[in-house]
């Protein structure tokens, strides 16, 4: 027969969210964890399962007056008392769980100042967060919107360190992926082990990385067509308009329908993975 992997639930930590949960995370101390709705933020012991505290509500008195969702949190890799959350509105918040029980007042508050010249109807919505992580050492956090990636140093509230465009080519075409509700989409990130490169998703299975330290990037394609197991990756171009060459792909040919929203790095080695729809992808870096 068939191997079969099954997987059952050994806890259910239940009733403590009205809304979905975007977010969870475990706390450096291996006791606690966090989970995270669009309005509330709770701290679980991993053995309780019936009870929780909740540490951060933004629910406001009266519903019509709510303005902004939380998107996501996490605890930082190191210290057990301080854990990052952002915000629809493209605000990242930092909470230190030792100032109070109810961290409604942050530590911390990251914004980049909006440039007024590129403000549009779209302004907002791709400015929303729809992640952020810690780097493994600590210092830095990236966040991820819709068409970009920050990196943030956490000593430097007023704006990001660095600045990746994941796929700037869209811009032109947000009014059509408004109407087609991709603008809406939750593109994850992640850093490698060392902090020095990170990797996204974009559409048409194509997902990005970045180093940090030669500042190159590169798209790269996740699709059956062109990866027989072995088959080195090809970078993609994306043509935004004049003539196209032999490589490249036309941005009006990209198939927003294939998106990969979730990747994730190994701690230590050079291999990720990368879902596309209802395909697992696992690559490696090229052993010579």
């Amino acid at each position: 027969m068939d191997l079969m992997v099954e997987a059952s639930p050994r806890r259910i930590f239940a009733n403590a969210h009205t809304y979905h949960i975007n977010s969870i995370s475990v706390n450096s101390d291996h006791e606690t964890y966090l989970s995270a709705d669009d309005l509330r933020i709770n701290l679980w012991h991993l053995e309780i399962t019936d009870r929780s505290f909740n540490i951060v509500d933004i629910k406001p008195a009266n519903m019509e007056e709510l303005t902004e969702v939380i998107t996501a949190a996490e605890f930082h890799p190191h210290q057990c008392n301080v854990f990052v959350y952002s915000s629809s509105k493209g605000t990242i918040r930092l909470c230190d769980m030792r100032s109070s029980a109810l961290c409604d007042r942050h530590a911390k508050f990251f914004e980049e100042p909006e440039d007024p010249s590129s403000r549009s109807f779209f302004s907002e919505i791709i400015s929303s967060i729809s992640d952020v992580k810690f780097s493994h050492s600590g210092r830095y956090m990236m966040t991820r919107d819709y068409l970009s990636v920050k990196v943030w140093d956490l000593n430097m509230e007023g704006r990001p360190v660095e600045t990746h465009q994941v796929h700037e080519y869209l811009r032109s075409k947000l009014c059509s992926l408004y109407e087609n509700d991709c603008i809406f989409d939750k593109f994850e990130c992640c850093w490698n082990g060392s902090d020095s490169a990170i990797m996204t998703g974009s559409y048409n299975n194509f997902f990005r990385m970045f180093d940090r330290n030669t500042r190159r990037d590169v798209t790269l394609e996740a699709s059956r067509e062109n990866s027989k197991p072995r088959a080195s990756l090809k970078p993609r171009k994306v043509c935004t308009g004049g003539k196209r060459k032999k490589d490249e792909i036309s941005v009006d040919s990209l198939d927003f329908n294939k998106k990969i929203l979730h990747t994730a790095w190994h701690p230590m080695e050079s291999i990720i993975a990368v879902a596309a729809t209802n395909n697992l992808y696992i690559f490696q870096d090229k052993i010579n």
